[in-house]
């Protein structure tokens, strides 16, 4: 039954380079079994030299995909080769998400609202303050920041040890967004209702440095967009210090659904069964 249905329905794909360690097949699997959808998801990996083509093929439909996901280091060029991007990729210059619409190929980004539906899922309520502190100014913060602004948030304070990188999301992302070198960080964490890291620090078992959480809002939300470990060292630390924490997981988990139902036409649900799938998966790994 299960090669019919992958035979018989739209087939999407997730690409980058490299891309075999995605998880993205195996939540798209999940979702297509339980709803019991034709179609298939696979890992499809293109190098940086053959993506223009590529995209080439995903436009004339000679390729056979509906669509599909976009990771490192691709997602610029799919924002710039898309027909449609949307305001979204616009305004961040990178697209994680297309799909052909009637011979058109559109494209948007679906990680900010990852990480504002994860935060909305596990800690309702995150959203009550007007400051929200970003720890890092590499190509992954510039989602979050777009969704936090977006969100209602008066100010964001951007740190960063390259402070040149923090201005460059400021003048990005307009006058709610501050940038400040890394010595600024206990000063602008007072009072604010948000911490969110956005570095690798802490990621595989590495080490992160100590940090302060003591001066946020005594119920401010302390949040991780690194994974694995679930707990990482920083959400430890703020567990530590009386913090309510969110873990990055379901950023992944929650970016995934857009794209799932323009593909295959059904809205899937993130449960507490795929949660624990892909923690398993992490686990074996």
């Amino acid at each position: 039954m299960g090669d019919s249905r992958e035979t018989l329905g739209p087939k999407a794909f997730v690409t980058g380079f490299p891309v075999k360690h995605s998880r993205s097949p195996l939540i798209h699997g999940y979702w297509l079994e339980t709803l019991g959808l034709p179609g298939s998801y696979r890992a499809h990996e293109v190098a940086p030299e053959a993506f223009a083509d590529f995209i080439a093929t995903l436009k004339d439909g000679s390729s056979g995909f509906a669509g599909g996901n976009v990771t490192i280091p691709h997602k610029e060029l799919a924002f710039r080769l898309a027909d449609k991007p949307d305001e979204l990729s616009r305004e961040l210059g990178a697209s994680n998400t297309l799909w052909l619409e009637n011979g058109i190929l559109h494209a948007t980004n679906t990680d900010g609202r990852g990480f504002t539906a994860n935060l909305d899922e596990r800690h309702r309520g995150w959203d009550r303050h007007d400051t929200a502190v970003v720890f890092g100014a590499g190509g992954a913060s510039r989602a979050i920041i777009q969704a936090v602004r977006d969100r209602g948030f008066k100010t964001i304070h951007v740190v960063n040890r390259t402070v040149e990188r923090a201005r460059e999301l400021a003048d990005r992302f307009g006058p709610k967004v501050q940038a400040h070198p890394a010595g600024a960080l206990a000063e602008v964490i007072k009072g604010a209702g948000l911490f969110i890291n956005t570095t690798s620090l802490g990621m595989d078992g590495e080490a992160a440095p100590q940090l302060d959480f003591t001066p946020l809002a005594a119920d401010a939300v302390v949040t991780d967009i690194v994974y694995i470990p679930l707990t990482t060292p920083i959400l430890a630390q703020a567990q530590e210090q009386g913090f309510s924490t969110v873990d990055g997981l379901g950023m992944l988990l929650h970016q995934a659904v857009p794209g799932f139902e323009k593909w295959f036409g059904l809205r899937p649900v993130v449960d507490a069964t795929l949660r624990a799938l892909i923690i398993a998966d992490m686990e074996a790994h």
